[in-house]
């Protein structure tokens, strides 16, 4: 009997022991991976999350707001700008909530200095899929239950300049956590709200990837905003990674024709006609940082500047 009393007393123990096991498991359809910080210095893009929507049925209920009411496409948005700045390699450009900061600028006396600042490039989400399933198991002591979010997020990217969508795709992601209880004793799991963030993270984190390279892989462009004094100003500073030394070619804007394919209008290759290089830099934003440069190669008309814009010289 003394040996009886033993071995329950050592499963009961052991029952309070694994009572409160919990694990998360984050798993993912496709091969998307975290978002990395880009390995090399780059020239920072503008960037701006136009507009996200959430085309599920997930919690369009009767009284559903279309405009006020819509939790789930500002998740994805706040989680996508999240990995975009976490990239360090664009600036994000406030959209979403604009009208806020301008409000607030304005009762700050700065609403006329607040400005938007033009995007290179601007994103278009969707919540394309979005559910969550509840799985279960029991043996002869325990019980465990499973949680899983899934997720499917599609995103296109365009060019301003052109119209262009230059990207698009859908990522899935999927996040799970499980609850095992012994003997009554154990979690009671409710749902678990953080895996939604996680399964729409993890739908994402290969979009954002594939942005940084469609993007980083595109010439940098800026504009020359001044020339007076043989002063040469150009648009672009220290946050978008500009340097002292930096080298970028001039320009001259290609022919604009109607592409009868399309109907689109587009503009044809420009010619290269000269090399300037960055000699200081001044300002603390991006709508207000500038670079002084001077001329080390070629010539280009100071008295029609909106002929040109500035690459760089390192991007193919």
């Amino acid at each position: 009997m003394k040996l009886i009393h033993q071995v329950i007393g050592i499963v009961i123990a052991l029952s309070f022991a694994s009572c409160s096991t919990q694990s998360k498991v984050y798993k993912i359809d496709s091969p998307v991976q975290e978002t990395t910080v880009v390995s090399e210095p780059t020239l920072k893009r503008l960037v701006a999350i136009g507009r996200f929507t959430n085309e599920t049925k997930y919690g369009k209920g009767i009284f559903f707001d279309v405009e006020r009411n819509n939790p789930l496409e500002n998740q994805a948005a706040d989680i996508l700008g999240t990995k975009l700045v976490a990239s360090q390699a664009f600036i994000l450009l406030e959209r979403q909530d604009f009208d806020a900061v301008q409000e607030e600028a304005a009762m700050k006396g700065n609403a006329e200095t607040l400005g938007k600042v033009g995007a290179d490039y601007l994103i278009f989400g969707s919540v394309t899929e979005f559910g969550r399933r509840v799985e279960g198991s029991r043996d002869l002591f325990s019980r465990t239950k499973i949680q899983t979010v899934y997720a499917g997020v599609s995103l296109r990217l365009v060019d301003v300049a052109t119209g262009e969508v230059i990207y698009s795709e859908e990522g899935k992601g999927e996040a799970s956590r499980a609850a095992k209880s012994s003997f009554g004793f154990g979690e009671q799991a409710g749902f678990d709200a953080a895996l939604s963030d996680q399964a729409i993270s993890a739908a994402i984190s290969k979009l954002t990837e594939n942005i940084i390279r469609n993007c980083t892989s595109r010439p940098w462009k800026s504009y020359i905003l001044s020339v007076e004094d043989d002063v040469i100003i150009m648009a672009g500073g220290e946050s978008q990674g500009l340097k002292k030394g930096d080298v970028f070619q001039v320009i001259s804007k290609g022919k604009q024709v109607k592409n009868p394919q399309t109907g689109m209008m587009m503009e044809l290759p420009g010619k290269p006609v000269a090399k300037v290089k960055v000699l200081s830099m001044a300002g603390n934003s991006p709508t207000s940082e500038f670079s002084v440069v001077a001329v080390t190669e070629g010539e280009f008309d100071s008295s029609n500047i909106t002929q040109y814009y500035l690459t760089d010289t390192t991007t193919p």
